[in-house]
This record gives structure tokens, C-alpha cells and sequence, in this order.
């Protein structure tokens, strides 16, 4: 199994690990395209006015632009340890043990904008880049990354992927057709029975998703063997259309 996790815009600072090379990533087959998009982004810092044009920067924000500036040469920390904000606070990597992390760095890959998709443990600088920006000198973030991502996640053959990534991601890099899959949604159930959709509290249910996987470990090759693993756990997973499947939470009370 192979879970796709989206990225975060926020991100812990610093690092103490070597500074980034495409070579110390996952999914090799990426390296072309990681270079061109980088070494783009690296340039664009030369220029600070057009830089937080381009990046959609506030005021406040253009210290943005020197990281970027320094992506080649800046320290590094694991991916699943260097994004913040509601998904990777629930997941809270750091703090899990050994067999947990290895069991991140062995079946989560974080889907980024400037590396496509890395490993959970592999090293990644501060950056800032989201997936609907159009670097000068390239196409789009999907022309570049889509038939890349695709082809990368197929070279690993997995069993079947399992994808909790934004839809913003999910174009960057569709799932080839012939993988089986599942694209997961959050949703909560009232009282009646209606089901919606949730926005910020699915960030938070994903990481939770993905923290109790690790935690626990199970053996799944399979969607139906995963909703086994979900019923075990007291958790409600359920298939809700064809390759989807509804991750359902509690109603969100306020």
C-alpha cells in the first residue's frame, strides 16, 4: 500500500540535515523535473518584486523569497517533520516511535509542488511554492509534474494507493488508471443521516488516519482489507462510489 499525503503551505524552519540533493529523494524517475523546477524557483528569488508577484506573497511574507533563495544550500529535515498545520499536526511524526517511522518512510509519500512526490522520511529544505503557481521559463505545475508523478508512482508497483491528497495535488499527479486506488473524502452524519463534506476538520481526520496506520501497522494490501483494519480500530470507512471511499467523523460542534 502506498498512501499519497498533500503537502502543507506552513512549514517549520531550519533543519540539521545536509543541504537538499535531488539524489537523496524517493522516486528517482523525478529528478529531471525536480531540477528544472528548483533551479526555476532558485532564480526567481533574484528578482524580489517579481518573486512575490509570481508567489502571491503579502508584505509580510517576502522573507519567503529568501528561502527559496536558498533551497540548494539550506539544512534539511524529514518531509513528514518539516510541514506543519492541521494534517501534519495530527499525524505529529516526531513523536512517534521507531517502527512507526519506518513504516512512514516505507509506505507515505508527501506530494509537493517544487519535488513532486518524496518519501515521509526523506530530507527537504523550507521552501515556498504552491501547486497553482507558474514559475517564469516552465508550464504549468501540472504540465510539468503530471505524466512524471504518474509514472513514478507506477515504477514503485504498488499494491494499491491510497490517496488523502488535495485535489490541487491530485492533478499534478493523477494515479495511473490501472493502479488500484482509492481517493478518500471526509465526511460527518448527522443525526438524520445526512451526510457533508468537511473542509478544515478533514485535514485533522487524515492525519489521524495516517498516525493510527503507523501506529498500528496492519497488513493490508487492499481496500477491503483496510476497511477491515478500520472496523477493528472503531474507525468508519466506508466505499462511496466508484474508487472512493468516505472517511466519516463525528459532527463538527461549535
Amino acid at each position: 500500500m502506498l498512501i499519497l499525503l498533500p503537502p502543507s503551505e506552513t512549514k517549520r524552519p531550519g533543519g540539521d540535515g545536509p543541504p537538499w540533493h535531488a539524489d537523496a529523494l524517493s522516486f528517482p524517475g523525478l529528478r529531471a523535473e525536480r531540477d528544472r523546477v528548483v533551479d526555476a524557483l532558485v532564480a526567481l528569488s533574484d528578482d524580489e518584486d517579481t518573486a512575490a508577484r509570481v508567489l502571491k506573497l503579502s508584505a509580510r511574507q517576502r522573507g519567503e523569497i529568501a528561502v527559496n533563495a536558498a533551497l540548494r544550500t539550506s539544512p534539511t529535515v524529514p518531509a513528514a517533520d518539516r510541514y506543519t498545520g492541521v494534517l501534519f499536526d495530527a499525524l505529529d511524526a516526531s513523536t512517534l516511535d521507531d517502527a512507526a517511522r519506518e513504516w512512514l518512510r516505507t509506505r507515505v509519500a508527501i506530494h509537493s509542488a517544487p519535488f513532486g512526490v518524496v518519501g515521509a522520511l526523506d530530507p527537504l529544505p523550507a521552501y515556498r511554492l504552491g501547486a497553482g503557481i507558474r514559475l517564469p521559463g516552465l508550464p504549468s505545475m501540472r504540465s510539468v509534474w503530471a505524466d512524471a508523478v504518474g509514472a513514478a508512482i507506477a515504477a514503485t508497483a504498488p499494491s494499491f494507493v491510497l490517496d488523502l491528497r488535495s485535489e490541487a495535488y491530485v492533478t499534478l499527479g493523477p494515479v495511473p488508471a490501472e493502479i488500484p486506488q482509492a481517493y478518500v473524502r471526509v465526511v460527518s452524519e448527522g443525526p438524520d443521516g445526512a451526510v457533508r463534506a468537511l473542509n478544515h476538520f478533514n485535514k485533522h481526520a487524515k492525519g489521524e488516519l495516517v498516525r493510527r496506520l503507523a501506529s498500528t501497522r496492519p497488513h493490508t494490501t487492499d481496500p477491503a482489507g483496510l476497511m477491515r483494519w478500520a472496523q477493528d480500530e472503531g474507525i468508519v470507512l466506508r466505499p462511496s462510489g466508484a474508487g472512493e471511499l468516505e472517511l466519516v467523523v463525528p459532527p463538527v460542534t461549535r
